[in-house]
């Protein structure tokens, strides 16, 4: 039985292992993008609704207590 096939295997996954623990960086600029997007979408939806929801929590505040 030869071992050297299984050393190389073990020195070819070793190697790969450091590659990939190299290049573990993530994707930070999309993690960014979703972040500031999502920050856009609520002020917009705040900004288009805010007036509204404003009138129905105070119309609710109104009738709770106005028993």
């Amino acid at each position: 039985m030869c071992l050297c096939g299984t050393v190389l295997s073990m020195k070819m996954l070793q190697a790969r292992r450091a590659q990939l623990a190299r290049d573990d960086r993530g994707d930070v600029p999309g993690w960014v993008l979703i972040t500031l997007m999502t920050a856009g979408l609520v002020i917009l939806i705040w900004a288009l609704a805010g007036p509204a929801l404003q009138g129905v929590f105070q119309q609710a505040i109104d009738r709770v207590t106005g028993f």
